[in-house]
C-alpha cells in the first residue's frame, strides 16, 4: 500500500466513525474531536479513547482504558496485529465498556 491509498482508507474509516457517532442516540454522551488525523472520544465518566493514524507504518492505532492496539489493513478490514480482532469490533467493545452501555460500530 502506498501513502495515498493509506490516506484514502484512513479517511474513509474516520468518516464512518464520525457518521456513526453523530447518529448515536443512546443514553451515553460520547463527544468526539478530530484534529490532525487524531480522533479523541470523550465519555461522561471522564475516560477517553484515542484513534490515530500512523502514516509511516500505514497503521491505525487505538488507545483505550484496556490497552493499546495497532491495526493493519488486510482483506478489506483493519485487523489488530496482536490478537487478530477487527477494528470496529474492538472499538465497539471498548466504547461499551467505557460508556457503560452497548455501543456498536458497523
Amino acid at each position: 500500500m502506498n501513502d495515498s491509498e493509506f490516506h484514502q482508507l484512513a479517511d474513509t474509516l474516520m468518516r464512518q466513525l464520525e457518521e456513526t457517532l453523530d447518529q448515536f442516540d443512546g443514553d451515553a454522551d460520547i463527544d468526539y474531536e478530530t484534529n490532525g488525523g487524531v480522533m479523541t472520544l470523550s465519555f461522561e465518566n471522564g475516560s477517553k479513547i484515542v484513534i490515530n493514524r500512523q502514516e509511516p507504518l500505514h497503521q491505525i492505532w487505538l488507545a483505550t482504558k484496556g490497552g493499546g492496539y495497532h491495526f493493519d489493513y488486510l482483506d478489506q478490514k483493519w485487523i489488530c496485529n496482536r490478537n487478530g480482532d477487527e477494528f470496529l469490533s474492538l472499538l465497539s467493545s471498548a466504547c461499551s465498556t467505557q460508556a457503560g452501555e452497548t455501543i456498536r460500530f458497523n
